[in-house]
């Protein structure tokens, strides 16, 4: 059992979950909370990769799971402290490149796109409209007047803005942040020279309604990327849009790889004496599967159909296997009547040997479930009790 679960609970997933789901998680949550969507979330945005940062490596994983966030922030693992939310976010959506040319290219912008397993499976074509800067023509990105931009006094054409804080007799810090007078530009234009049409800010925004082909086989996850189509900055070269693939949950098929798994109903006597079913695939066509009487179907009994999973990305005509669960559904309860007939059908029951001295006890219901939460809070209390014990044993009474 963990020590703590804070992480954990940031990216919304349990302590036991796989490295696909860590992924899954911080990607929408990264997304969400990206400061480019949402500014006033930046202390948020920095908890969710720095929580991804820790529990998608399997050493701080590992260490954070026995002594909890302070093993970590103590400099357990590989490195003893936590890389840039930014750079977290380029490294997940492979938005890292070399130094020179991302400064010459602008931001690259991350759009999030749900999609149905039916898309995936059949391959769409999706509208995306959306808000991008695009340099503005009545200044040609000047932001106003020609000759009318100037450098900040404030900062001195840095962008950035140095204060010192006391911080102790004798003990000084340097803090620096973004220049307030010129919001990191490192340059100003009088108010009166401003471009009426950008207000000085070299850019405006318009509506982009990008045509996104959804290929057959694509993935959760996957990446489509619109090169040159990010926002323009003067000076810049215009970075990408890319649009990440979000699967929707289905209410009949699940995808694992090429594989696609489902559940089907069997009665009792479906299973034992056999059926006809069919099943709807993704494509609308109409499958039919037999069971042949004298053919039992065990419950939880898997079996698959070849070539009518999920096609292969860029060679549709290949497919996966289509993968059933079956679950037989038992009765609740059976007539009395009726046992004796039933018996002479079934195979005979084993006897038991029965001592005299022997107990007759009860059979109750139980729900592994509950039990399974009963038994945690159980182990949460008593871990709990522990450490109060523990802090109370460390008290002494004084004596005179």
């Amino acid at each position: 059992m963990v020590k703590e679960t804070g992480y954990y609970d940031i990216l919304g997933v349990s302590p036991n979950c796989s490295d696909s789901d860590l992924k899954r998680a911080y990607r929408k949550l990264a997304l969400k909370y990206h400061p480019d969507k949402n500014p006033s979330e930046g202390e948020k945005f920095k908890q969710i990769s720095q929580a991804y940062e820790v529990l998608s490596n399997p050493e701080k994983r590992k260490i954070y799971d026995a002594g909890g966030e302070d093993a970590i922030k103590e400099g357990g693992g590989s490195g003893h402290g936590f890389s840039s939310p930014m750079d977290i976010f380029d490294m997940f959506f492979g938005m890292g490149g070399g130094g020179g040319r991302r400064e010459r290219r602008g931001k690259d912008v991350v759009h999030q796109l749900g999609v149905t397993l039916e898309e995936l499976y059949n391959g769409a074509t999706r509208k995306l409209a959306l808000q991008k800067n695009v340099i503005c023509d009545k200044c040609e990105g000047r932001g106003g007047k020609q000759g009318a931009v100037e450098n900040c006094p404030t900062c001195r054409g840095t962008g950035m803005y140095t204060r010192v804080q006391q911080l102790g007799p004798g003990m000084v810090q340097q803090i620096q942040s973004m220049c307030p007078e010129c919001q990191g530009q490192g340059e100003r234009i009088n108010a009166k020279d401003r471009c009426k049409a950008c207000q000085g800010k070299k850019v405006v925004r318009e509506r982009k309604v990008l045509e996104v082909h959804i290929d057959k086989g694509m993935k959760d996850g996957q990446k489509i990327t619109f090169s040159g189509e990010g926002d323009q900055v003067p000076g810049l070269e215009p970075g990408d849009i890319i649009i990440v693939l979000d699967e929707k949950e289905h209410e009949q098929f699940k995808r694992s790889g090429r594989d696609l798994i489902t559940r089907l109903d069997l009665t009792l006597t479906e299973a034992l004496c056999g059926f006809q079913k069919t099943i709807n695939t993704l494509d609308h066509r109409i499958l039919v599967i037999t069971s042949i009487p004298g053919e039992v179907i065990k419950h939880e009994a898997v079996k698959c159909i070849l070539s009518e999973g999920m096609p292969e990305y860029r060679n549709p005509f290949e497919k996966g296997r289509l993968i059933i669960q079956f679950v037989v559904n038992f009765p609740a309860r059976i007539d009395p009547s009726i046992v004796a007939q039933l018996e002479e059908l079934l195979p005979p029951r084993t006897e038991s040997m029965i001592p005299d001295n022997a107990e007759e006890v009860a059979l109750i219901d139980l729900d592994p479930q509950q039990e399974a939460r009963r038994h945690q809070h159980k182990q949460v209390y008593e871990e709990d009790d522990d450490h109060m014990h523990h802090r109370g044993g460390g008290v002494q009474c004084q004596t005179h």
